[in-house]
């Protein structure tokens, strides 16, 4: 197939084209590098420089090339920055999503996997399942679930195949791909830089939650499993038009517990200061992934949390894009 994915300079959407190209598929990569890396479009990519803003481009990448199938991961992703310049985020999460369904409606793509969230549930004391109540703490869960909910419209008015793949917390590395943002607001990567010296301490936001050490609980899934969901979820779309999936371990690690992992895997006592709750965050969210295991077969398969760290760390240590 010919695939159009979009934010494929990025994190997950690098290593997804990557692996679309290994499995055959011709890939054309359009990103505009605002928080995406050259260096990480994979070869034997096309690459196209430009914005999902940029009707114009948009447009002519769409309609001069035939493609089967757009894979969505552009996205500002940060939930904290999200609460105070949500404006930001509904343009260029919510808005320039609807311009790619409508351009894709247009230029005849039938499939788009979306690449969504678990920020678009309510916090929950039990596991997620993809009926669970949904209702975002934070601005960009909602762009989220709004841009679920556009494709839902698509579907039933233009015949748009989807697949939302709502990812818990993306972490590790695979070999010569890793989290490079800027700025780095995930928890992994940034107790990782105060071990190679990049940073003195590690701030946990809110120690008084109902959790059992009163830290946040968040489910940590490997990139290499996010990505083999896409593959997935990117076949079963030629006989199915609608699918809603959580990518997740199903396990729950605390903001305390992978702090103690990372001293346990780089041997660095990580400093740690304690500071009040952000606007936004859920006290627990972790997966149900029994229906994508069960319709799909796909299984985690990096589940063990110093496994996690020690991919990513070798993937630091080397000093990543630069």
């Amino acid at each position: 197939m010919n695939i159009f994915v979009t934010g494929g300079a990025g994190y997950i959407g690098s290593a997804t084209a990557e692996a679309l190209i290994q499995a055959g598929h011709s890939v054309t990569v359009y990103d505009s590098l605002v928080t995406g890396h050259r260096a990480a479009v994979p070869t034997g990519a096309e690459f196209i420089h430009a914005s999902l803003d940029d009707s114009h481009a948009l447009a002519e990448a769409l309609t001069t090339t035939k493609y089967d199938a757009i894979m969505h991961f552009a996205a500002f992703i940060e939930a904290g920055e999200s609460m105070k310049d949500p404006g930001k985020f509904f343009r260029n999460n919510f808005t320039n999503s609807l311009q790619l369904m409508e351009t894709a409606v247009q230029a005849g793509v039938k499939k788009i996997v979306f690449s969504s969230t678990a920020a678009v549930y309510q916090s929950s004391e039990v596991p997620l399942t993809e009926e669970s109540t949904l209702g975002p703490t934070n601005v960009y869960g909602h762009t989220k679930l709004m841009t679920e909910q556009a494709l839902e419209w698509y579907r039933s008015i233009h015949g748009l195949h989807f697949a939302v793949l709502r990812y818990f917390n993306a972490c590790g590395a695979l070999p010569g791909r890793g989290e490079a943002h800027q700025p780095e607001s995930h928890l992994i990567p940034r107790v990782l830089d105060i071990a190679l010296g990049r940073a003195e301490s590690a701030t946990i936001y809110g120690t008084d939650y109902p959790t059992p050490d009163g830290t946040c609980i968040r489910d940590y899934i490997h990139m290499g499993d996010l990505v083999s969901a896409h593959i997935l979820a990117l076949g079963a779309l030629d006989k199915r038009d609608k699918m809603i999936y959580n990518v997740g371990s199903g396990n729950g690690f605390s903001v305390r517990e992978v702090i103690e992992a990372a001293r346990t895997v780089t041997g660095h006592p990580i400093p740690i200061v304690e500071s009040p709750r952000r606007p936004g965050d859920s006290a627990r969210l972790v997966a149900s992934p029994q229906k994508i295991m069960s319709e799909l077969g796909w299984k985690p398969t990096r589940t063990n949390m110093q496994d996690i760290l020690s991919s990513a760390w070798e993937w630091h240590q080397s000093n990543g894009y630069e």
